[in-house]
């Protein structure tokens, strides 16, 4: 299994649910195009989980723009491991360039612990809105997926989006008598800091040097 596909199907799955709720049986997601196979391997049901004594990986609901501090209270207040990872980007705004950090899967976060002993605690932890299921199947994780991740993701679970520049790519100026100017890079300057772009000027394509920090991915 890809690195990231059973978080994806398990949040995917959750997001095309049907909104009324369950009724206590496994949804047919082939109304979907997605085979309740697929739906099976990404989840177990309570009643197994139940007499598991080891510690598993759950995929939680939490509350709007509450990840980050719905995984520091677990880990402070139950000692449960959790994976939240973020991601940090660079985003043009009125005040200039600015970098933000957010979710990775807004709206949820993943914790491992034992599902008969702390479901409870956990599922009424500060931030967290429930386990995600469908119907009385939980959606897990396999150790192995969720180490793999963490090891790319490293240990303040963080990833930085590349922001580099690349020749043919098209910017937006953000400093300067040019600011606000969309234009092409036409070559890299590494040693100087600095790009050459191309410009319509009155009906003529002009090329002119400028510095990295003074544009921005359009």
């Amino acid at each position: 299994m890809p690195l990231f596909s059973g978080l994806r199907w398990i949040v995917a799955l959750h997001l095309t649910r049907r909104p009324q709720g369950f009724d206590g049986k496994l949804y047919d997601f082939s109304e979907l195009g997605i085979t309740n196979s697929v739906v099976r391997s990404v989840t177990q049901s309570s009643a197994s989980l139940a007499v598991v004594s080891e510690p598993v990986w759950f995929c939680l609901k939490t509350q709007p723009k509450r990840e980050h501090l719905a995984a520091t209270a677990l880990r402070r207040q139950f000692g449960v491991e959790c994976f939240s990872p973020r991601l940090r980007f660079r985003r043009m705004t009125q005040r200039g360039p600015v970098w933000f950090v957010e979710a990775m899967f807004p709206g949820y976060l993943f914790a491992k612990f034992v599902y008969s002993t702390q479901h409870r605690a956990v599922e009424n932890s500060h931030g967290i809105s429930g386990i995600v299921h469908f119907g009385d199947r939980l959606a897990t994780l396999p150790e192995n997926i969720v180490a793999a991740l963490q090891a790319k993701v490293g240990g303040e679970e963080i990833v930085t989006l590349d922001c580099s520049i690349k020749v043919g790519q098209p910017v937006q100026i953000i400093d300067g008598p040019f600011q606000g100017l969309q234009v092409v890079v036409t070559h890299l300057l590494p040693a100087k800091e600095r790009i050459r772009v191309l410009f319509d000027f009155l009906g003529r394509s002009m090329e002119m040097e400028i510095s990295t920090f003074q544009v921005l991915a359009a």
